[in-house]
Parts: structure tokens; sequence; C-alpha cells
């Protein structure tokens, strides 16, 4: 037939100009602020958003050797969930909150699932967006900062024996609800110890 396997067709990311310069100074501003707020490695904490695929298509298939566009089941796949880990520099993974299209809590996964107590019990929060998406908000934000990072970082402080004004650090990504002026005010009002650094965009 003429066919060889052959790769699905996508853009990749594209680093930004001078990615290493950024990603020098990014380290900078954490060296920084971890020296002047003597901030330990407990209270610095990074968080990621996934996306998770209900059903993950293959990234390759058989076609007609020399196709530059080549088709697979599953790459348009839209029904998903985001995903959103937290782990401290000290190697502690916090609950992991995820986030489901829908406005109530019908939209999260019922509680006769399998394994749903296990995950309960390791204290996973399964949130509905209250959008037509999955992808995380302002609301959904403010429920992993209140329910999430700020305890954690309350609880470390006093396994540590530091006082509450000890200042942290959460790091997220240049994503746009993370960058809004409405969440970062919302930040210094609710979690004024909680610094809040980028990774900087396109460099994950």
């Amino acid at each position: 037939l003429g066919w060889s396997e052959r790769r699905a067709t996508k853009a990749a990311q594209k680093l930004p100009a001078h990615y290493e310069k950024i990603l020098d100074d990014a380290f900078l501003r954490e060296a920084y602020v971890i020296r002047d707020y003597a901030i330990p490695a407990a209270l610095r904490v990074n968080t990621d958003q996934t996306q998770l695929v209900y059903q993950q298509g293959s990234s390759s298939t058989w076609n007609e050797r020399g196709a530059k566009q080549v088709a697979t089941i599953g790459q348009e796949e839209k029904r998903a969930f985001t995903l959103v880990p937290s782990i401290s520099a000290s190697g502690v993974l916090l609950p992991i909150q995820s986030v489901f299209s829908g406005r109530t809590a019908a939209s999260c996964p019922s509680p006769a699932s399998n394994r749903y107590r296990e995950a309960v019990e390791l204290q996973y929060s399964m949130v509905p967006s209250l959008t037509a998406t999955y992808w995380s908000n302002h609301d959904t934000m403010h429920l992993l900062v209140n329910l999430i990072i700020a305890p954690y970082f309350e609880a470390k402080k006093k396994e540590l024996g530091l006082p509450p004004s000890q200042f942290s650090i959460w790091i997220i990504d240049c994503w746009s609800v993370h960058k809004s002026r409405e969440f970062l005010d919302w930040m210094k009002v609710n979690h004024p110890t909680i610094i809040v650094l980028f990774v900087p965009g396109g460099c994950t």
C-alpha cells in the first residue's frame, strides 16, 4: 500500500527569545526572596496545572508514505479536567485539586466512584469550575489557596517553630488568572505572607 508509520502533525512550543537570560533572572529573583525573607525549603511550593484528557489518543498511526497531514483518533478529544498538583521544595506533595467543567458538585466524580474514599482520605479537592470549561479560574484558585496552599504553610510554620508572620513562596505559571490584578490583590489582602513568584512564560 506504500504506507509507513507516521506521527500526527502539530506545532511545537517555541521558547521565548533570550530564554536563558529569562530563566537566570527568575532564578536570581527567587534566590533574592529566599535570602531576604529567610524562607526554608518547606515553605516554598510550586503549583502546576495540567489538562487530563479522559480518552487519550495516539500520536501516531499508519498512513501513506510521504503524507504531510496525518489525522489520528483522539487528537481533538477535548473532554477533560484540570489537575492542580503542588509540591514543596522539601519534597512534600500537597493535596491535589481537580477542576471539572460544570456548575454544581454533580459535575465532579460521584462518591460511589472507584477509590473515591481514598481520594477524600488523601484530602484531594474535587471542585466544579462553575463555568462551561474545566480550566482553573478565580473561584477555583481561591479554593486552592484557602483549602490547600495556606493551610499547608500555616501547619509547616508551627511544625518548624516559626511565627505566623513568616513569609512563604508560592511559584505558579503565567496563566492569565494568576497574573490578573484581581487575583494578586486578593492574595495581598487575604494571604499577605505568601509571596507569589511566576515561572517564566513559555519556559515550562
